[in-house]
């Protein structure tokens, strides 16, 4: 069977479709990228917003109308919130909640009565068979706690935490195969370890000390999960001198509203205690928009904040209630075209830090994961920096999933990139 894997939200999604690719293909069966080929079709779905429940919807459909006859298997958050109303979407087959995630190649092949091709595929290079050449390494799934505006928690449930010697096999196989970096994923990453008595802290020293995998990364973390020497892990340098730490807001009024559990202040300790342990460690973060209540004073202190604190890159999200959470019945929903005008003013102040912290980086050499040739015709090239910053390069000697040293020879003109060129042309004009 030609089966095709689509997901929608967090890198979670996307360390779970890894995992089922991997075990399709120790079944024998074939993976696709073009989902118009495919006989079945897995749709990781999303809830995080309205706007994202909206998306899964509109994805199944166009799935189903660009392939009437591919079976259709759709789990995530979406479908776990939405069972029924998900079974009876035009087009869908089989609906697996998050609950049954871990045995959801079992379950498709029982549902559709699969027969087993009569010789497994090798894995080998089945990340690159996606396109893909980092992995996501889902080490825990749920979460304690209840922000008032996340129905994650509700969608995921309770904390569970993969073993260590597990998580470990993972890795040596992936590097095996040719990956050059994971990115450690989970819905609450920081909680690792709370229902085995390990911790975050303790893998990341096993992974570091037990696989030779040359870079590590991680993904969104809690900034009150993290211990005071927690960033010392990091003059290893495999691990990746980059962190995303979700503030949400600057104002510690709406921060209450929100049930987070960091206030400002302990948030920009966590920020210097990075900064000083690693120069030039990228701190990025997410912004809410528009939270029920916030005032304007209260709106102009998170800006404040935002732009004493700096980050390299801003996720920036304008609140919208979410049904079946606390903030959807807080009293002071906020006007749209407020919302509107808000979430303006951060994206710019946002663009404005990213360029700020990108030049810092003019004249400095790094190793760079080559990923893809965005503008062939220009023979260009896309990596990342171990900071997580994208740069671009028209050196002939790069290949795709290496990492190679560039040095930064200037930012791109929008801001949002770091420009290496080995021809003498400003080549800045191509991005």
């Amino acid at each position: 069977m030609n089966i095709n894997f689509q997901a929608l939200g967090c890198r979670l999604n996307e360390a779970e479709l890894e995992t089922w690719v991997n075990q399709f293909l120790k079944l024998g069966h074939q993976v696709t990228t073009d989902s118009t080929e495919a006989d079945i079709i897995v749709f990781n779905s999303c809830a995080v917003t309205a706007e994202a429940d909206r998306k899964s919807r509109q994805q199944i459909g166009r799935l189903h109308r660009s392939n009437p006859q591919a079976k259709m298997v759709v789990t995530g958050c979406h479908a776990s919130l939405n069972q029924d109303r998900v079974k009876n979407y035009l087009g869908v087959d089989m609906v697996v909640s998050n609950q049954d995630k871990d045995d959801l190649v079992e379950k498709t092949v029982d549902y559709f009565d699969l027969s087993a091709p009569a010789s497994a595929l090798d894995v080998e290079g089945a990340l690159f068979l996606r396109g893909r050449h980092r992995a996501f390494i889902k080490v825990q799934d749920g979460c304690r706690y209840r922000c008032t505006y996340c129905i994650v928690t509700i969608a995921r449930g309770a904390e569970r935490s993969r073993s260590i010697d597990e998580i470990i096999i993972e890795i040596k196989e992936l590097h095996r195969q040719g990956i050059q970096e994971v990115v450690i994923t989970g819905v609450h990453v920081g909680g690792y370890g709370s229902d085995t008595g390990s911790s975050l802290y303790v893998l990341l020293s096993e992974i570091l000390a037990r696989t030779e995998m040359p870079r590590i990364r991680l993904a969104s973390v809690e900034p009150w999960d993290l211990p005071d020497n927690f960033f010392r892990l990091f003059h290893d340098a495999r691990l990746m001198p980059h962190i995303h730490l979700p503030i949400q807001s600057g104002c510690d009024s709406v921060l209450r509203r929100m049930a987070r559990r960091c206030k400002t202040a302990e948030f920009s300790r966590v920020v210097e205690k990075a900064r000083s342990e690693i120069p030039l460690f990228n701190i990025t973060t997410d912004i809410i928009v528009g939270f029920p209540g916030e005032t304007e004073q209260e709106w102009q202190q998170t800006l404040d904040y935002v732009e004493r604190t700096g980050f390299g890159h801003m996720h920036i999200f304008t609140y919208s209630p979410r049904e079946g959470t606390k903030a959807a019945g807080l009293p002071g929903q906020i006007d749209k075209s407020i919302k509107k005008n808000r979430s303006r003013q951060m994206h710019q102040l946002a663009a404005q830090l990213k360029a700020k912290e990108l030049i810092k980086h003019l004249g400095k050499t790094y190793p760079v994961l080559w990923e893809q040739r965005p503008n062939r015709d220009a023979g260009l090239w896309t990596g990342y920096t171990p900071q997580y910053h994208k740069m671009v390069s028209d050196d002939a000697g790069i290949r795709a999933a290496e990492i190679s040293d560039a040095t930064v020879d200037q930012v791109s003109e929008d801001g949002l990139k770091l420009v290496n060129h080995s021809r003498q042309c400003e080549l800045y004009t191509c991005f």
